[in-house]
């Protein structure tokens, strides 16, 4: 886990309280990773998990680790865009990968910082590994934040709502209505469609609204359950459907870009890209997402 802040750290939690994996924290940060992995090794005799956390400033604690979970960067503040971090945010994940290469070069990387889609082609160009074994979390938590607003609306659980999310991980993300299902029924049968213009508008504003609450931190909950539901697909090799940040190579009329996509997660990454069938309407909005993130690729073109 790169970056022992607000969501590295709490993926570190799950990741052990669902006995998950061993895990070792890095930060540059003096003493916050060591600190942190003390504080989670304390409560394993009380939570009952027997695996190992480590944590310090040095890259050499990840060697041959199977997976590395990318969450280091700056945290988006009140009236901030993912797109304002770019460049600040690119410097750092540039260095990291650097580091991953070095120390473990058959690794899965899973990009968690913003903006994600830009991160994640950077990982991807700077580390050169196949575009199998990079990926980043968007869809799982916008998928999530969908359910979660459906349910509050309908006053069901969220655990009973089937839905999918695509697109860039921001505003222009593609909540995908016509599969979206609640017990086995269509969505549209149950809301307005002022009512899912209104879910769908909290759905895209849901990351800047936890932001605005806050004040001085992001989101990280949320994140941090989305990441550990793709880690486990990954290391238990579930291949489960999941909408993921992957590289996409003529899916969906794409080139060249990442954008969220539903794929199939198992021990070897992203095994298969899913093209579902989508209205023109949906189509074009996901293109239109992902331009967005070509933009932002093009912003760093001096990175790689």
């Amino acid at each position: 886990m790169i970056g022992a802040g607000q969501v590295g750290a709490t993926c570190a939690q799950r990741i052990l309280e669902r006995r998950l994996a061993d895990c070792v924290l890095i930060d540059l940060v003096e003493g916050l990773a060591q600190g942190k992995a003390l504080d989670l090794g304390q409560a394993a005799a009380i939570e009952g998990y027997d695996l190992s956390i480590t944590g310090g400033a040095d890259y050499s604690l990840i060697k041959d680790s199977k997976v590395v979970i990318v969450t280091a960067g700056l945290a988006r503040k009140p009236g901030m865009t993912r797109e304002d971090l770019l460049i600040q945010n690119a410097n750092i994940v540039k260095g990291i990968v650097e580091k991953i290469k070095t120390y473990c070069p058959e690794s899965i990387i899973i990009m968690v910082t913003n903006p994600l889609d830009v991160m994640a082609y950077l990982a991807y160009k700077i580390s050169g590994f196949n575009k199998e074994r990079v990926f980043g979390m968007a869809g799982v938590l916008d998928s999530a934040r969908f359910r979660f607003f459906i349910a509050q609306v309908l006053k069901v659980s969220p655990v009973d709502i089937e839905t999918l999310v695509l697109g860039g991980h921001g505003d222009s993300m593609v909540p995908l209505v016509k599969y979206t299902k609640v017990e086995d029924r269509p969505i549209t049968e149950m809301l307005s469609k002022e009512e899912l213009d209104n879910v769908v508008k909290r759905t895209r504003d849901g990351g800047a609204e936890i932001v605005s609450l806050l004040k001085t931190s992001s989101a990280y909950y949320a994140p941090s359950s989305a990441v550990c539901e793709m880690l486990e697909s990954v290391l238990n090799d579930r291949k489960q459907l999941l909408p993921v940040s992957a590289y996409l190579d003529g899916e969906y009329g794409l080139k060249d870009v990442y954008c969220g996509v539903p794929v199939r997660l198992g021990k070897g990454g992203v095994e298969k890209i899913v093209e579902l069938k989508l209205s023109d309407d949906e189509l074009s909005a996901l293109r239109k997402s992902a331009a967005e993130v070509k933009d932002g690729i093009e912003s760093l073109k001096n990175f790689f």
